[in-house]
């Protein structure tokens, strides 16, 4: 049978899009699954560092077929816009303070800002490593997004235009916060003005005065080069910092089976890391600062670390409706347990004296 040219070069051309086609959807499913990894803080903080950890991990188990690529600094989504472009697919993960969870309902993860509720890291691991932690995890479900892990960043100091060794050194201080309805008692119940920023607006709030000080832990405000504006710092280690990482739940129940058990592996190998860091990286921060010379640090003696908790111990009564009485007293009969071991510890002439 003869064609004319004309339906020769029509069905030609038909076959190369036919061809083209083919190709195209053998080169996509070729290609890597891309998460874009978004954090707001610096490459070379303990969460920086651990994210670096998770992608190498991740692609080495997915022998490539996943691809994560992060974005440190704020340099996607700020901290008031990355929960929302989660949601939204805009990004795959984050790993946001565990603050930033309350805004959108979940107000039971304000336990972990409580002033001094974590006397050590052992009864912190045992909360976010345990039932505790699996149940707050899994509350995020309900808003699109698929808790992972919790990761370590370490207690927090205080820093500002002057020294803060007593409560009365609050008094009008604008401080800066996290969206936290129990940072602002905080900062209320120690006379400071609380004042919520985003964390990529820190350095400039203070260089112009809009805030007078600020609390993180000491990894924070050294990347960060808060020393070059804060002459003061306080080891207070009155609150805690952590992040949870999370996922997108839409993309992250969408990936292959296969694929999603060996990004929990490299997610678990990873939280080991960024746990095992980030007092290490924290102490080097410390050091760093008072080389800089341009922070005198302060340690509270023992007569002022009480009077720090004598004020702060409110907030938890005050907070108790906010977050669950049964979620805060859960979390002090971890703390008690260690209190206890220390007490068994002691000599028994020495008990009661």
């Amino acid at each position: 049978m003869k064609f004319s040219p004309k339906f020769s070069v029509r069905f030609n051309a038909l076959l190369f899009a036919v061809a083209a086609v083919s190709l195209n959807l053998e080169a996509r499913a070729d290609a890597p699954i891309v998460i874009k990894f978004s954090h707001v803080v610096a490459s070379d903080t303990p969460k920086g560092k651990a994210a670096e950890r998770f992608k190498e991990l991740a692609e080495r188990a997915t022998k490539g077929r996943v691809k994560i690529e992060i974005y440190p600094n704020s340099q996607l989504y700020k901290d008031k816009d990355e929960l929302e472009a989660l949601q939204l697919g805009a990004v795959q993960m984050l790993a946001p303070s565990l603050a930033k969870f309350s805004p959108l309902g979940l107000r039971e993860f304000e336990v972990f800002d409580l002033p001094y509720i974590f006397p050590t890291k052992e009864v912190l691991y045992r909360i976010t490593e345990g039932p505790i932690g699996k149940e707050l995890l899994d509350k995020l479900q309900s808003k699109g997004i698929t808790g992972l892990a919790f990761w370590d960043n370490g207690f927090k100091v205080m820093s500002a235009n002057r020294p803060l060794r007593v409560p009365a050194d609050f008094k009008n201080q604008k401080m800066r916060i996290q969206p936290s309805k129990v940072l602002e008692a905080q900062m209320r119940a120690l006379g400071a003005i609380p004042q919520v920023l985003g964390f990529s607006e820190v350095y400039q709030a203070l260089q112009s005065g809009v805030v007078d000080g600020t609390e993180n832990p000491p990894s924070n405000f050294y990347t960060q080069k808060m020393y070059e504006l804060q002459p003061h710092l306080t080891v207070s280690n009155h609150g805690y910092l952590g992040y949870a990482v999370i996922v997108n739940r839409k993309f992250w129940e969408g990936l292959p089976g296969g694929i999603r058990v060996e990004l929990e592996g490299a997610m678990r190998e990873a939280t080991l890391y960024a746990n095992a860091i980030a007092q290490t990286e924290n102490d080097r921060a410390m050091e760093a600062i008072r080389k800089t010379g341009k922070t005198a640090v302060h340690q509270l003696s023992d007569k002022e670390k009480e009077a720090w908790r004598a004020a702060l111990a409110p907030v938890h009564r005050e907070m108790e409706a906010r977050i669950g009485r049964d979620l805060i007293a859960a979390v002090n009969r971890e703390a008690a347990r260690d209190v206890a071991k220390e007490a068994a510890k002691k000599p028994a002439a020495l008990i009661g004296r």
